[in-house]
């Protein structure tokens, strides 16, 4: 398996990536129980040399439950009826996933109410308030 090339400076060596080949649900005619159609595709990213640390947690946090207790991301496809498809299928979505983790998510900064915001839901408080007081029994003189 060769190398996966994510950006120009970032390339997943093939000794981090494990391909395996296993029988698919779905189409596949008279092949369907003789053929290993659907690829698993494995990543070491606990054992990534590739990869800094923050990318790494943010690529876990995208990656969800297709990490095993090894740290392995596994992405698996069985899109197509040829091997070799699902293969670069597979490969793609891997490179799709470690490029939203390369991108430092914006440090929100926290803002205030301005002056007008609080005098308008204070001022729309009130006019509720009275809509209310309006509903109201007239008080005891039955």
């Amino acid at each position: 398996m060769e190398p996966l090339v994510v950006t120009d400076a970032i390339t997943i060596p093939a000794e981090e990536l494990t391909m395996a080949a296993v029988r698919a649900s779905g189409p596949g005619g008279q092949n369907v129980n003789k053929v290993a159609s659907k690829v698993e595709l494995r990543f070491d990213l606990a054992g990534s040399a590739v990869l800094s640390g923050p990318v790494k947690g943010r690529l876990r946090a995208l990656a969800g439950n297709r990490l095993d207790q090894d740290g392995a991301l596994l992405i698996v496809s069985q899109k197509t009826r040829d091997q070799r498809r699902n293969l670069d299928d597979a490969r793609e979505r891997l490179r799709d996933l470690v490029v939203q983790a390369l991108v430092v998510p914006k440090e929100r900064r926290p803002t205030k109410p301005t002056r007008g915001s609080k005098m308008r839901r204070l001022g729309d408080k009130h006019v509720v308030g009275e809509r209310k007081r309006t509903r109201a029994k007239p008080s005891g003189d039955d």
